[in-house]
């Protein structure tokens, strides 16, 4: 059995990988390096080579990157594929022959199934929609691949595709129920940033949106920080938030995935920089447009976005109402108390805490906010949220009145999971944009009463 082995090293570990013996539970790592780890291992059909992915550790000034790799078990050699594809694959899965490998990439805003050669790396992008793409498996007898495949404007559904042909459409196969009906229609936007960076979103526009009827706009911000608005969200749904008139702007800032190695190096260890511009700049793009009303915004995160959403409520007054999710708040203080302190502990030195913590511009806020938080957050600890309804507070309106909203939920975690709390979320929610968005007064929704 292959699997990966985690290392303990000072102030933490590090991923390796180890073949077990499954009769005498022996085992032996193969593969250990002071500055890789290792993931997603997976034998090949003759049981000779491991697929694996291949990760670069951070620094302070250098992010990760991501390869595929083969290591053949009696040689105890690895080879990397495809060094200069600029994508970071994922798990890999073998077709039956061995001579190729199937994975999937964020790439521009979807998440395409490729096809990986394994004598020469060859790279080979089978789907050519705007899809997401997951749980990809190869039929025995090598020609059909299986996923499922989802995108921001379509719930996961079963498909197949044909093994070696290229930029091609799915097939669907039967599901369990129908596609969903949206509320509204999906369109692409580009914007360029100041250094010249093509900043790309996806838009989501209400039936009706037009010149003559412009739309609100929610600016939603993606989490991760690594990651992409590529597929559909059960807990972040622009859907619903459209169906009540909204338009969803999903933009993919500096640090985001599918953009290639620069994408993610332009925002590393620089969070209140260019993602920070980014955003702003394709934000007024989205403005500018004649099915938009620039004057009725607001801006939503969560966890990272969370982050960017605090960041953006101390440098501009330009949303009516922001809503921040399971954020982070003082970085000084979030560093060394999250689950996962050793990871950032590579980038967030403190000199890059103290220059990208939004804590430090509190009294900058002028915008009405939406605290949210879970008690049994882990990788964001509540004293987070805690600390930043606190500080907001205590700088309540000069009249008395208290502009600020905490939604708080004593046993949910990062994100909430519940289905009655998620009801409670986004009636909440979208309870708030009334309130801000559409000066309507505020009442606290039944569900919470």
């Amino acid at each position: 059995m292959a699997t990966t082995w985690q290392v303990p090293e000072r102030g933490g570990n590090r991923s390796a990988l180890a073949l077990v013996d499954v009769a005498t539970g022996a085992h032996r790592v193969v593969l250990d390096d002071a500055d890789l780890e290792y993931g997603g291992p997976r034998f090949s059909p003759d049981g000779h080579r491991l697929a694996v992915t291949v990760h670069s550790r951070t620094t302070a000034t250098r992010p990760p990157d991501q390869w595929l790799g083969v290591y053949d078990v009696a040689l105890d050699e690895l080879t990397l594929l495809a060094q200069d594809w600029d994508r970071w694959p994922g798990r890999a899965r073998w077709t039956p022959d061995g001579r190729a490998l199937l994975v999937v990439a964020d790439s521009d805003g979807t998440a395409p199934v490729f096809r990986v050669e394994v004598a020469d790396g060859t790279v080979t992008r089978l789907t050519g929609d705007h899809g997401a793409y997951s749980d990809v498996l190869v039929s025995p007898d090598g020609r059909s691949v299986y996923a499922l495949r989802s995108a921001v404007d379509a719930a996961p559904a079963p498909v197949r595709l044909d093994a070696t042909t290229p930029d091609q459409d799915p097939t669907y196969l039967t599901a369990p129920v129908a596609p969903a009906a949206l509320p509204g229609r999906l369109d692409a936007l580009t914007a360029t940033a100041e250094d010249g960076t093509a900043v790309r979103a996806w838009l989501c526009l209400p039936e009706g949106a037009s010149a003559a009827a412009p739309a609100p706009l929610l600016l939603w911000i993606h989490g991760g920080p690594l990651g992409s608005w590529n597929a559909w969200s059960w807990r972040w749904n622009p859907w619903l938030a459209v169906a009540q008139g909204y338009a969803v702007l999903l933009p993919d800032p500096a640090l985001s995935t599918g953009y290639g190695q620069r994408m993610v190096e332009r925002g590393w260890g620089r969070w209140g920089a260019e993602p920070y511009t980014d955003l702003m700049t394709v934000t007024d793009s989205a403005e500018a447009r004649p099915d938009v009303d620039e004057t009725r915004t607001a801006a939503m995160g969560g966890s990272f976005g969370g982050y960017m959403a605090n960041w953006i409520a101390g440098h501009t007054d330009r949303f009516a109402g922001i809503v921040t999710h399971a954020s982070l708040w003082a970085l000084d203080q979030f560093g060394p108390t999250t689950d996962a302190a050793y990871y950032w502990r590579r980038e967030m030195t403190a000199e890059m805490a103290l220059a990208n913590s939004p804590h430090r511009f509190v009294d900058e806020i002028r915008t009405p906010m939406l605290v949210v938080h879970g008690d049994r957050d882990y990788r964001v600890p509540i004293g987070e949220g805690l600390r930043l309804w606190a500080e907001l507070a205590e700088r309540g309106a000069v009249d008395g009145t208290m502009p600020h909203k905490f939604l708080y939920f004593p046993d949910e975690n990062h994100w909430i999971l519940t289905p009655q709390h998620a009801k409670v979320w986004y009636t909440t929610v979208l309870a708030f944009l009334d309130h801000t968005v559409h000066r309507k007064d505020w009442e606290t929704p039944e569900i919470l009463r």
